[in-house]
């Protein structure tokens, strides 16, 4: 079968033939029909994580925001038949740990990240095998196609925990979303339709716009010769003395004490971005002004699998559309090249792989 395989960092992606994959005794083989391309898809390719003993080894088969139906059943599985339509989140749980049996599957001490490890070949490919399917794979409802389940992929799962099960966004909270990308923009429409007010931050006139679209009520263009104090002076304008919680959804340094400095006291920060080699992993903080200000910060990787059907019932209630997101829809052949467009941040929204 077809696949998009990292053979050398920084270098176009190679789309080759690999081995088909078969289910284990405890999972699944799915029929991939749409998988998000995602920008940490992008630092696996550009080789980021060593500071974190976390970059993916060459030979990987990248993709972790996959959508489909079953196509293969390991004998083990008892809660999923050939021919099921589902979604597969990336942070995969092995369900027996204390992590996943308290619901936090996501921190699996034994877990698998999809398309990041040799263990689970990611899904820019014609099928994907997945681990311990009865407790990590989640039903897609008949309203929601494979392209949209493939926009809630890492991005929207991740802002979702991160504004819901973290943060406990809800009405009358002043939100500031900084960077505008994927899940920047999942953040601004889950947090608008949770009854948040959001300001939304970025230094590119399109992805502000499509914040607009999505439900931020301010926008703040963060490109302007002020620098980052004038950033975070502008959002603690608009929201009338700080926000209640600020994202960083891009994993600068910069956004990132961007964010800090826009809380007011008792404000929460929610680090949803991956830094980049420039930052290696650490950001310096405002240290002082976090205890002065009692601000909390708390970080946000995925959504535990058993979260994924309160996910659903989310999206289902409150009427959100993650297919607002999809800017572009591409075929598995433009990968390399989709992902080489993140270097200069030449992609907005959301781009989906419908055709392989």
């Amino acid at each position: 079968m077809k696949a998009a395989v990292l053979r050398e960092y920084d270098a176009p992606l190679a789309i080759e033939d690999v081995p088909e994959p078969t289910p284990p005794e405890h999972g699944v083989v799915v029929d991939v029909e749409a998988c998000g391309v995602c920008r940490s898809d992008w630092h696996a390719w550009k080789g980021h994580g060593e500071w974190a003993d976390d970059a993916v080894e060459r030979g990987q088969v990248l993709g972790h925001e996959p959508a489909g139906r079953v196509a293969a059943v390991g004998e083990r599985v008892t809660e999923w038949a050939v021919g099921d339509r589902v979604a597969v989140p990336f942070s995969l749980g092995d369900g027996t740990c204390e992590h996943c049996v308290t619901g936090h599957g996501n921190r699996c001490s034994d877990g698998y990240a999809l398309g990041f490890e040799a263990a689970v070949p990611g899904a820019f490919a014609e099928r994907v095998a997945v681990p311990h399917a009865d407790y990590n794979l989640a039903a897609l409802p008949d309203a929601l196609s494979a392209r949209d389940a493939a926009a809630l992929g890492c991005r929207y799962a991740t802002a979702f925990n991160g504004l819901v099960e973290r943060a406990s966004v809800g009405p009358g909270d002043r939100v500031a979303v900084h960077g505008c990308g994927g899940v920047g923009l999942s953040a601004v429409q889950i947090a608008a339709a949770r009854g948040a007010t959001v300001v939304a931050v970025d230094v590119h006139e399109e992805p502000l716009a499509l914040a607009a679209d999505l439900g931020a009520a301010e926008l703040v263009d963060a490109s302007g010769d002020g620098g980052p104090a004038s950033t975070a002076a502008a959002v603690r304008e608009l929201t009338d003395g700080g926000a209640h919680v600020s994202v960083d959804a891009l994993g600068r340094a910069e956004t990132c004490r961007n964010s800090v400095r826009s809380l007011r006291r008792g404000g929460t920060h929610v680090q949803i971005g991956l830094t980049t080699d420039a930052e290696a992993g650490e950001v310096a903080l405002p240290t002082d002004a976090m205890t002065r200000n009692e601000l909390d910060w708390v970080g946000a990787r995925g959504l535990s699998p058993t979260d994924y059907p309160a996910l659903l019932r989310f999206v289902a209630g409150a009427a959100v559309d993650p297919g607002a997101l999809v800017t572009r829809e591409v075929s598995l052949e433009a990968v390399p090249a989709r992902l080489a467009a993140m270097d200069d941040y030449e992609t907005a929204g959301v781009e989906v792989v419908t055709e392989f």
